[in-house]
């Protein structure tokens, strides 16, 4: 019983992963996973309710605007660093309409929520805004590169399950170099 690569075992595209290079169990495959586990678990800061509540007033100072709005908002202007749940937002929301600092519209089943005159008192535009402070601007830039390498090491996954022999050196080669440019970008002054 011989295969197209003539190793004798049944037909299996796979045959040269045999000893795990991309199945789960594997070296590699708990490698790969134990990397895309720890840049996964990389998460946006914490922000305080206080940090929720300038950032909605801010922004509704700007224009009008829906809960969901207002959370894509500051994921946006934090570059994904900070992305509100809206258990966070919903309530203070309601807490800010409670206080006469907001108002809210509902149209098309959506509430559109803006600023009342008192709001627009409370709101302090000289401050900067929640999503401007050095932690989070910090925070944004550490989460690009291990968001980058979890996308790479799903793509090693991918090539090591389903790719041919000389797909995975073809890989391995561009791993390499990527490595010793990623070295040599250490390098510069």
């Amino acid at each position: 019983m011989s295969n197209t690569y003539g190793s004798g075992r049944p037909n299996s595209r796979h045959d040269h992963h045999e000893h795990g290079s991309g199945r789960p169990g594997s070296p590699l495959w708990d490698m790969v996973e134990n990397v895309r586990s720890e840049f996964e678990r990389r998460v946006a800061p914490r922000m305080g309710r206080g940090d929720v509540r300038v950032a909605i007033l801010m922004l509704l100072a700007e224009e009008p605007m829906h809960g969901y709005q207002i959370i894509r908002e500051i994921e946006k202007r934090s570059d994904g660093a900070w992305k509100p749940s809206p258990g966070s937002v919903y309530p203070t929301l309601q807490l800010l309409a409670d206080e006469g600092l907001i108002q809210a519209e509902e149209a098309g089943g959506r509430k559109t929520y803006s600023l009342t005159e008192n709001g627009s008192d409370e709101v302090n535009t000289s401050d900067p805004a929640p999503w401007e402070t050095t932690a989070t601007r910090d925070t944004a830039r550490s989460t690009v590169l291990p968001k980058a390498g979890a996308k790479l090491a799903q793509a090693i996954v991918q090539v090591a399950r389903g790719g041919t022999g000389e797909q995975v050196h073809e890989a391995v080669a561009v791993i390499d170099e990527a490595r010793r440019t990623l070295y040599s970008i250490l390098a510069k002054d």
